[in-house]
């Protein structure tokens, strides 16, 4: 299904949200062992599809639109796929090249009022303007609050997982209050990096100007 906004009984369904039709058993992890050291691995790893710089990835079946969407959750492939072709998280289209600037807009939920900070990490994927305005209207979660930013880059920061204990291979528990219980870990973190299954990729966010006024940004959007 090409990308594009989607509805579920009159919902608004994000290009990130994952599908009752996407869930699968996550296989079995091992141990691995390489070049590098040891690490996580699946028994039938295959890198090219299993690994993303040097993290090893939850595998996630790609179904959308077909069964029941799971609002809570994230699509992991879809969601790396947003972070890295600067996809929007809503609709699924680039969204690289029509504001101002060669600018991206980043829109987080329930922030108390907070701003969008300089080098703040985040797991959202960037949003056309015309497609937050849709996410605020229709969303429960940012009706409650919200707040948006142009940023200049994002580049890759890390992951965002469940990282595994060395010597047991259980899971271990996640920060409190953390979504999912996912842990951020920073690529430049070598040990943790490689007991870590990564369920989202998370940027870090340069050159940050907050946005209020999401309306008229959306009018300044290049068309053609």
């Amino acid at each position: 299904m090409s990308p594009a906004v989607l509805h579920w009984r009159g919902i608004l369904v994000p290009f990130i949200t994952p599908w009752s039709s996407e869930a699968a058993p996550p296989p079995p992890v091992v141990v691995r062992y390489g070049v590098g050291g040891t690490g996580l691995g699946y028994a039938d790893e295959d890198s090219r599809f299993d690994r993303w710089n040097d993290a090893l990835w939850v595998r996630a079946p790609a179904t959308r639109g077909h069964g029941v969407p799971r609002f809570a959750g994230i699509h992991a492939l879809r969601q790396r796929q947003a972070m890295r072709r600067e996809l929007c998280q809503v609709c699924g289209r680039p969204t690289f090249g029509t504001l101002p600037g060669e600018r991206s807009l980043y829109l987080l939920g329930a922030r108390d009022g907070d701003p969008i900070r300089e080098e703040e990490t985040t797991q959202a994927p960037p949003v056309h303007a015309a497609c937050a305005l849709l996410a605020i209207r229709e969303c429960p979660h940012l009706r409650r609050g919200w707040a948006a930013a142009l940023v200049q880059y994002a580049p890759a920061w890390g992951v965002a997982g469940i990282l595994y204990d060395p010597a047991t291979l259980a899971p271990l528990p996640g920060p409190a209050g953390a979504p999912d219980g996912l842990v951020e870990v920073p690529y430049i973190d070598e040990p943790r990096m490689r007991w870590v299954l990564a369920a989202r990729e998370v940027v870090r966010l340069h050159g940050v100007e907050a946005v209020t006024d999401l309306e008229a940004l959306a009018g300044e959007v290049r068309c053609g």
